[in-house]
């Protein structure tokens, strides 16, 4: 890795564009000073901004692009007539040309993984992306994935999803063995669907160097950390992660109606807003903005399209920690080194499962 830290930005992308995407890399750039950008988008938009970021602005180089994908495009639209030449497209180019070390964008999110999947390709083994979301946790932070790469999987592509959640675990967590559940309708061997049985079935078989499969888990285990990495579907990981969001907001405008409520109420707010204060940080969805495109040959982080410029640097936070730790690297390192004794479960199961059905 370079002594600075290359971030590729999709400027034009997201709901709102560089009036987020600009101020949001100038906020990062604070944490991060070893960072450069390349700034891919409108050279007329992107400049005024850039002249009232000096910092950002001297740590930057715009490459003016005419084209920008919008959020409604149909990923097969996108690629048509976006490849090689839209803000999107080049973002990511300039890491599969190594100049960039990530590429973050705030825009559509098929799009992007369409795009992201036909420039990169995929890590050998490796049949399908995965967007996978640090969620926060009553004891920190766990990895969850899919949270929307795609819909449906089977039992092979959900250990898969295993694998790669628990070597990105393994080394932001610094563990030598995270704990991975398979999210289900209960912890009962017998319930759920039968491409996620199966799953468990081959994790546990498997007995994984680099996982500790605990089982299923259920919805609640989510926010209560009891896994290091949580394994779903994008259909249903996609559901949790907007529901928790949601939530989140919910929670929010009820204690700020409450606190407002009368002179009593606050009084007890000023004399308890230290508390209301981190309480307010661990709710922010702004601070856990970001997923992380696993499974590709390059790293792309896409941040939620309606954030603001708080929420694209977390975003960017998060692609900075992924690339400064290369943690690609080493989650080429521990997919290789699981390779074989997945395989071996897989065939194994593969074996058991036509023995009964015959």
């Amino acid at each position: 890795m370079p002594n600075k830290v290359r971030i590729a930005l999709d400027t034009m992308g997201g709901d709102h564009g560089p009036s987020v995407t600009v101020p949001g890399a100038d906020l990062a750039l604070v944490r991060h000073p070893d960072s450069e950008f390349l700034l891919f988008g409108d050279g007329a938009v992107i400049g005024p901004l850039l002249d009232s970021l000096p910092r950002l602005k001297a740590a930057s180089r715009v490459i003016h692009t005419d084209v920008a994908i919008k959020m409604s495009d149909k990923p097969s639209q996108a690629l048509r007539y976006g490849r090689w030449k839209s803000s999107m497209w080049l973002a990511i180019d300039a890491v599969k040309k190594a100049e960039a070390d990530v590429a973050v964008s705030a825009g559509n999110t098929g799009a992007l993984m369409a795009m992201a999947r036909f420039n990169l390709k995929m890590m050998p083994g490796i049949e399908r992306p995965a967007i996978a979301a640090l969620w926060p946790t009553m004891r920190g932070e766990s990895v969850v994935l899919d949270v929307g790469a795609s819909i449906g999987a089977d039992a092979t592509h959900l250990v898969h999803l295993a694998t790669m959640g628990s070597a990105m675990a393994r080394v932001l967590f610094d563990l030598e063995r995270p704990s991975v559940g398979l999210l289900n309708i209960g912890v009962e061997e017998v319930k759920g669907l039968e491409a996620v049985r199966e799953a468990g079935v081959l994790l546990r078989d498997a007995n994984l160097p680099h996982l500790d499969y605990a089982g299923f888990v259920e919805g609640d285990d989510i926010g209560k950390g009891t896994v290091d990495v949580v394994v779903t579907e994008g259909f249903a990981g996609n559901i949790a992660l907007k529901t928790a969001e949601g939530t989140a907001r919910q929670i929010g405008e009820y204690l700020r109606n409450a606190m407002s409520r009368t002179w009593r109420a606050k009084l007890g707010y000023l004399l308890a807003r230290g508390a209301f204060r981190i309480l307010r940080e661990k709710m922010d969805p702004r601070a856990s903005n970001g997923g992380v495109f696993l499974g590709l040959n390059g790293i792309v982080i896409k941040s939620h399209g309606g954030t603001d410029p708080e929420g694209f640097a977390a975003a960017v936070d998060l692609g900075y920690d992924m690339a400064r730790y290369e943690l690609l690297t080493k989650i080429n390192q521990t997919l290789t080194l699981n390779r074989q004794d997945t395989a071996s479960a897989v065939a194994s199961a593969s074996v058991a499962t036509a023995g009964v059905h015959s």
